[in-house]
């Protein structure tokens, strides 16, 4: 079975997941260069929102959808 290019969470991505023990909504961010204030903005949620969604390891879909959405990733790129 090959992985879909699109699902694929590049090695930066996993090692800013394993060496700041964060989430991968925090990794992808941290990766694409964004801020929280940037990410926030773009899904139509609050900086301080966002920041706890950081430090959560249990996304409802509903939210993933919106990070996705504001990084311009797949739901399936978001979870583990």
């Amino acid at each position: 079975m090959e992985a879909d290019d699109d699902t694929l969470i590049p090695h930066e991505v996993v090692s800013i997941l394993v060496d700041q023990d964060c989430n991968l909504a925090k990794a992808w961010r941290l990766h694409l260069g964004l801020t929280q204030k940037d990410v926030a903005s773009r899904a139509g949620i609050s900086q301080a929102a966002l920041s706890q969604m950081e430090k959560s390891d249990n996304l409802r879909t509903s939210t993933l959808e919106k990070l996705a959405g504001a990084m311009n990733l797949t739901v399936e790129q978001l979870t583990d």
